[in-house]
């Protein structure tokens, strides 16, 4: 009996990739700008920034990916008035035709996308050596270490965000919405539960002085200690006070690069007791001391 078989088709194939980075720039930051034959995206993780597309000049806020298109001369400049931006850049060679409908656009990326963006900023850490902050440097060298088939799961993560980015376009335009049938109600419980988490995330952010025990926080959102273990591993792939100390670090970092504060007054900003105790929390999350960096900051800039 013969076994008919069927090629699978390829609608986009990433080629090669070029460059793989994630920055963390201050305020007055200014990439002069560049030019090449090979398509680039940058997504605004955090913060803010201007960036120039050609003739075009946009600011971007957290959320937003910018597809800059081959032979298109980009800037990027980081301007007082913005909040220190976290970026993520890179660039592929794709000659599928699909690509052109990426061209001059700028994109809100929703969960999903944002998603699939970090497992492939997770495999790139692991994949490739460091650094991954230097404007300059376009050269990959491979990890020794890496995990088995790292590159190609970044290829088939960078494909399957660049076909679902599209089919979310195509989505937005059609009018047949119908033809697109998702179960509503594991969907509704995902967007309850993101709302849920997204409240507490939020109730965090803005009590990032404070100190809480797992109990205050059920507490205030009356849910069991399981049901907040639940959600968060769920949604954040973490533990509730994890992420608060995230949190703590993250604006830590943001304090630091605007430059108006000094290392003890951060720490008393987001609840610390000590110096002490702030250092050691931002040296174990980030890999470096709070002078060094800093320093590393100051260095970039």
């Amino acid at each position: 009996m013969e076994f008919p078989r069927i090629q699978l088709q390829q609608s986009i194939t990433i080629q090669n990739l070029i460059s793989f980075h994630y920055f963390e720039y201050a305020k007055g930051y200014v990439f002069d700008g560049e030019q090449h034959d090979f398509w680039e995206i940058l997504y605004v993780d955090k913060g803010e920034v201007e960036v120039r597309a050609d003739d075009q000049i946009h600011t971007l806020q957290q959320g937003h990916m910018i597809f800059h298109k081959p032979e298109e001369f980009h800037t990027v400049s980081v301007k007082h008035e913005h909040k220190p931006p976290n970026l993520i850049v890179i660039s592929f060679e794709c000659a599928s035709e699909a690509m052109s409908s990426f061209e001059n656009k700028i994109l809100p990326l929703g969960d999903r996308e944002r998603n699939m963006l970090s497992l492939i900023i997770q495999e790139g850490f692991q994949a490739f050596l460091p650094p991954f902050d230097r404007p300059s440097v376009h050269i990959l060298e491979r990890n020794p270490e890496a995990p088995f088939a790292s590159e190609q799961m970044i290829k088939s993560y960078l494909e399957a965000l660049l076909i679902t980015l599209i089919r979310n376009q195509r989505i937005a335009s059609s009018t047949l919405d119908a033809a697109i049938k998702i179960k509503q109600s594991s969907l509704q419980k995902e967007k309850a539960e993101q709302r849920i988490v997204q409240q507490i995330i939020a109730y965090l952010k803005e009590n990032l002085s404070q100190s809480f025990t797992q109990d205050q926080l059920c507490q205030t959102f009356h849910l069991g200690k399981s049901r907040l273990k639940e959600l968060f591993q769920s949604q954040m792939q973490t533990g509730v006070l994890e992420a608060f100390k995230s949190l703590k670090i993250e604006q830590a970092k943001t304090y630091i690069r605007e430059g108006r504060y000094n290392f003890t007054e951060i720490a008393a900003m987001l609840g610390y007791a000590s110096i002490h105790y702030f250092s050691r929390d931002f040296k174990k999350t980030v890999g470096m001391s709070p002078s060094d960096y800093a320093k590393s900051v100051k260095a970039r800039v």
